[in-house]
């Protein structure tokens, strides 16, 4: 698999958070070519702030796996990671990011600021913008809905 087939899996997710209503952001973890697991935003269904795509991706991971450290892996996400999310893949050691649209408001891969850049002991390989305008529209389509409705 390419990693324009793990961005579109992701897509897949962040669809379906949409179809939930829930902000549209999926994301995917791989290792060796494989999908490990899967996540997506569930804030409203949860009642949680913790609920992110990032973050229900790499819990499932680690219980895929069996451990906490992910430095084999990578991750596919649709939107640039917040604070939280972005030292969550810092503390699981996840070895690169690739995200689709940028964050202005809180994304910690370079809109905002960089995290990765940071003098934490891991630093992530990162691609920004990848396949951006797919993941964007996703997002615009689904608060366009929402301010029509």
């Amino acid at each position: 698999m390419t990693d324009k087939d793990f961005m579109l899996a992701a897509i897949a997710q962040a669809r379906l958070a949409a179809e939930e209503n829930e902000v549209p952001v999926g994301a995917v973890i791989t290792r060796k070519g494989e999908i490990v697991s899967v996540g997506r935003n569930r804030r409203e269904y949860g009642k949680n702030a913790l609920y992110h795509a990032e973050i229900e991706a790499i819990d499932n991971a680690c219980k895929a796996l069996g451990g906490w450290r992910l430095w084999e892996c990578e991750m596919f996400v649709t939107l640039e990671p917040c604070p939280m999310c972005t030292g969550a893949i810092i503390n699981s050691r996840i070895r690169r990011v690739v995200f689709g649209a940028y964050d202005k408001k809180a994304g910690c891969c370079g809109s905002v600021t960089n995290l990765f850049d940071m003098p934490f002991n891991h630093k992530p390989e990162l691609e920004g913008g990848f396949m951006q305008e797919e993941c964007a529209a996703i997002l615009s389509d689904f608060f366009k809905r929402l301010r029509n409705k």
